[in-house]
């Protein structure tokens, strides 16, 4: 039984959601999301959409970089 699964709120200031994800920190700072917290960030499900949106151009790349090495 996880944390998200007890109950825990979303980590970004100002946000008092119930949590959906649970990210790495640098990752969702990254971003460019407001968080707060240590190593693992917790997100409610409109926080995680804006982080996917963040995040689109760099996993498309990523996605190109490991479908083109033969």
């Amino acid at each position: 039984m996880g944390r998200i699964s007890k109950g825990a709120k979303c980590s970004v200031e100002g946000c008092s959601n119930e949590a959906a994800r649970s990210l790495d920190f640098e990752k969702v700072y990254s971003a460019g999301l407001k968080v707060k917290g240590g190593r693992r960030v917790y997100l409610c499900k409109i926080h995680y959409k804006e982080y996917k949106k963040a995040t689109r151009k760099d996993r498309m790349i990523d996605k190109w970089r490991r479908t083109s090495i033969p």
